[in-house]
């Protein structure tokens, strides 16, 4: 028999934008929190970002003022890997999409944990499999895809690898109804279901774009009004990080072909630091009154 208690100690590695979200996510649930950065300043920027998103809650009547204090309270921000993952029976990485750079952290945070501890990997596309396998642990190693915002979005994709462990599977499947999520399992291939189906969305929104068939804000239309998306291909890509959907369009094209080659009109505006959102352009401009168009 499985143990499928609920867990009330989870360690988020990387505190950028997904990070932050899944920290905010988890002490929403009434779980203690660690939020790790080798960044002091990320940590502050993501404290502060936590912060304004539950104030903005309370403002709108979703929250109540106490329950947001006692939702920032449960995130501990801490910049030493040891201190963050010591006692936590969850370990979820939210660090770039590099599987070099995720095995360098899993090896470090392997030596500070227990064996019962899950290990869960972010990743969009990157092999759980492979990750598994060279860190020698593939029966607790799983993917834990959330979407953005992960407060917000009801989605969370369970991956498991060839040798993930049915436990280990049940134990995620148990995590996500605590966070009231609606999980789905799939297997481990190239970019998943979800992020295979929405970049090949995106990048073809995007050559449409460069190709002159409409306006930016004309094929968003198209999708959410014609086909019910709560938000049209290029804003979201705008939102997900366009270096983010690079990165993924790319690790696909290798794998899978030549139907996933990233758009020309994609690489140069990442090249040009229009990666969206989170520096405030991208194919929108992102002002306090809401996004503006900005290309061409």
């Amino acid at each position: 028999m499985v143990d499928v208690r609920e867990v009330w100690s989870v360690a988020v590695l990387g505190a950028g934008t997904m990070g932050m979200g899944i920290a905010q996510l988890c002490a929403s649930k009434g779980i203690a929190t660690r939020l790790f950065d080798v960044a002091e300043e990320q940590l502050s920027r993501a404290t502060a970002s936590i912060d304004a998103q539950l104030k903005r809650q309370v403002e709108r009547g979703k929250l109540e003022a106490a329950e947001a204090e006692a939702t920032l309270s449960r995130v501990e921000t801490i910049s030493e890997l040891e201190a963050s993952v010591r006692g936590a029976e969850l370990v979820i990485e939210a660090v770039p999409e590099r599987l070099s750079l995720k095995l360098d952290l899993f090896r470090s945070v392997l030596e500070h944990v227990t064996e019962d501890t899950l290990l869960a990997s972010n990743t969009s596309s990157l092999s759980l499999t492979e990750l598994g396998q060279q860190l020698g642990q593939p029966e607790r190693v799983i993917g834990l895809h959330f979407f953005n915002p992960p407060p917000v979005m009801p989605l969370l994709e369970i991956v498991r690898g060839v040798a993930t462990s049915d436990g280990s599977v049940e134990r995620a499947l148990s995590f996500a109804r605590q966070l009231q999520k609606e999980p789905i399992v799939v297997r481990d291939f190239p970019g998943f279901a979800s992020s295979r189906l929405g970049v090949a969305l995106g990048a073809e929104a995007i050559r449409m774009l460069e190709s002159g068939v409409a306006s930016a804000v004309d094929i968003d239309r198209a999708m959410e009004l014609g086909y019910r998306h709560p938000m049209g291909p290029l804003k979201l890509t705008d939102l997900v990080g366009l270096d983010v959907r690079l990165a993924i369009l790319e690790h696909l094209h290798r794998e899978l072909g030549e139907q996933f080659r990233p758009p020309a009109l994609l690489r140069q505006l990442v090249r040009a630091g229009r990666t969206g959102k989170k520096v405030g352009i991208g194919f929108y401009r992102w002002t306090e009154e809401g996004p503006i168009p900005a290309y061409p």
